[in-house]
C-alpha cells in the first residue's frame, strides 16, 4: 500500500513538472490576447508592454523545461502556436491600430505580411529543428521582430504626428517582416560560457544592461531589439565590403 501511494505521488509530481513549462506558454498566449484587446481600445502603451512580458515568458518556458527535464514534442508545438499569436498576430494588430490604419488596405496588407512572415519563420524552424548550429539563428527570430515593431509603439504610444512618420513606420514593418524570412545569420549567444574566466569581463556589461532595463525599460528593450535586428544586415554588408569575415559553420541554425 505504501509503495502504491509513493508511486502515485511520484507520478503526480512528474505530471506537475511537465505542466509547469506549459503554464509559462499559456501565460505567453494570455499576454498576446490581452495585448490585442488593449490595442483595440487604443491603450497602446499597455499593449506593447504586454508583448514584452510575453517575450519574457517565452524565454522562461523553454529554460524551465530544460531545467526540469520536461521537454516534449507537445511543448515545442504549443510554444510555436503561442508565438504566432503573441509575436505575429498581436504586434501586427498593434502596428495597424497605432500607425498603419491610415493607409487602409495597404496598412492592412503590411500588417498581414508581418503575420505571414512570422508564421513562415516558425514553420521553417519546425521543419529544420534537427539541422542546427546553436551559435546562430537563420533569419530574425519572431520574438525579436515583434519587439522591434512593438518597441517603437512602447516608446511613443501617442499617434504618429505626421504622414511622413507613418510612411517610415510602414517601411520599417516591411523590413522587419523580410528579416524574419531572410537567411541572414544572427548570433544566438548560446555558445557563451558564463563559467569561463573570460566571461568575467562581461559582468560590467550585464550590470549596465540590467540597470538600463530597470531605469527605462521601454527605451532599453527597444534599443536592444533594434540593435539585434540590425546586427545581421550590418555584418553582411561589412562582409561584402571585405571589412569583416564571419567564421564558417557546418550547418545553419533554424531557431524561432
Amino acid at each position: 500500500m505504501i509503495d502504491r501511494r509513493a508511486d502515485e505521488a511520484t507520478r503526480g509530481v512528474r505530471r506537475g513538472v511537465y505542466v509547469l513549462p506549459a503554464l509559462f506558454t499559456l501565460g505567453n498566449i494570455l499576454c498576446g490576447y490581452l495585448s490585442i484587446d488593449a490595442a483595440h481600445q487604443h491603450r497602446f502603451y499597455t499593449a506593447a508592454s504586454l508583448l514584452f512580458l510575453a517575450g519574457i515568458l517565452d524565454g522562461l518556458d523553454g529554460r524551465v523545461a530544460r531545467l526540469t527535464g520536461s521537454t516534449s514534442a507537445f511543448g515545442e508545438q504549443l510554444d510555436s502556436l503561442a508565438d504566432v499569436i503573441s509575436f505575429g498576430v498581436a504586434p501586427a494588430f498593434l502596428a495597424y491600430q497605432w500607425g498603419l490604419g491610415g493607409f487602409e488596405r495597404l496598412g492592412l496588407a503590411v500588417s498581414f505580411l508581418f503575420v505571414v512572415c512570422g508564421a513562415c519563420r516558425l514553420a521553417r524552424f519546425n521543419v529544420q529543428i534537427h539541422v542546427v548550429d546553436k551559435r546562430y539563428f537563420v533569419g530574425l527570430p519572431i520574438p525579436a521582430g515583434a519587439a522591434a515593431v512593438a518597441g517603437v509603439v512602447w516608446i511613443h504610444p501617442a499617434p504618429l504626428p505626421s504622414a511622413g512618420w507613418s510612411v517610415a513606420y510602414l517601411v520599417f514593418t516591411v523590413v522587419v517582416a523580410y528579416l524574419m524570412i531572410s537567411t541572414l545569420r544572427y548570433r544566438s549567444f548560446k555558445d557563451l560560457d558564463i563559467k569561463s574566466k573570460k566571461s568575467v569581463v562581461l559582468v560590467p556589461v550585464f550590470g549596465i544592461i540590467l540597470a538600463a532595463l530597470a531605469w527605462k525599460p521601454e527605451i532599453s528593450f527597444t534599443f536592444l531589439a533594434l540593435l539585434f535586428a540590425g546586427s545581421a544586415p550590418v555584418t553582411k554588408l561589412l562582409s561584402l565590403m571585405g571589412l569583416f569575415r564571419p567564421k564558417k559553420t557546418e550547418a545553419p541554425a533554424a531557431v524561432k
